[in-house]
């Protein structure tokens, strides 16, 4: 299994309404791809002291990286625009590709 993992930090005065962003409308984007099994959406405990804001782990799940290849070429660009044009200047957002051992 591969995992997409999405790590954001999110600036306080946004957070709730990034939350119900990314629960309601984002993240049932990227499923309705149809590429991705599942995901997890995590919230980061263990902050640095002078980290601001929140900062969430979105764990996508799919089953090869030619799920993960189509989903990049046909679909992150325009999903990452409506996250810039929604929250642009508000948040950091890294991404990681991750294998199951």
């Amino acid at each position: 299994m591969i995992v997409y993992n999405v790590t954001i930090n999110i600036e306080a005065n946004a957070h709730l309404e990034w939350l119900s962003w990314m629960q309601q409308v984002h993240i049932p984007q990227v499923i309705a791809t149809g590429l991705f099994h599942g995901y997890r959406m995590l919230r980061v405990l263990n902050t640095q002291e002078d980290e601001e804001g929140f900062t969430y782990a979105i764990q996508y799940q799919l089953q090869s990286m030619k799920e993960y290849d189509e989903y990049i070429d046909l679909y992150a660009t325009a999903l990452r625009a409506d996250t810039e044009k929604m929250f642009g200047g508000r948040y950091v957002a890294f991404r990681t590709l991750l294998e199951e051992v």
